[in-house]
């Protein structure tokens, strides 16, 4: 099974290598969740809406939905494609890629 590394927006944090298909559905589904602009969406929120928009097939084989959307909503920031709002507490995110 092909793995990514899915890399940590601190570069002293390692990151952690992930199966490919885990990481692309559940990208795939923090980006249709995050909108684009202000106010963004609640971090303690998108756990549910990943798990809302994954199949129920690809539920059972994923694991830890929260665990798994933290790990790649952490990559995706590295990489530039979501952002938290500065300044916003409890942490709210938008899209920006």
């Amino acid at each position: 099974m092909e793995k990514i590394e899915a890399i940590h927006p601190d570069p002293e944090k390692a990151g952690v290598r992930i199966d490919r298909w885990k990481y692309d559905v559940v990208k795939a589904a923090i980006l249709k969740a995050l909108p684009a602009r202000e106010p963004g969406l609640p971090f303690k929120s998108l756990s549910g809406e990943v798990r809302s928009a994954l199949s129920t097939e690809d539920l059972a084989m994923l694991g830890s939905v929260s665990w798994y959307t933290t790990t790649v909503k952490l990559d995706l920031e590295a990489r530039g494609l979501v952002a938290r709002i500065e300044g916003a507490r409890p942490q709210r995110l938008i899209r920006t890629g």
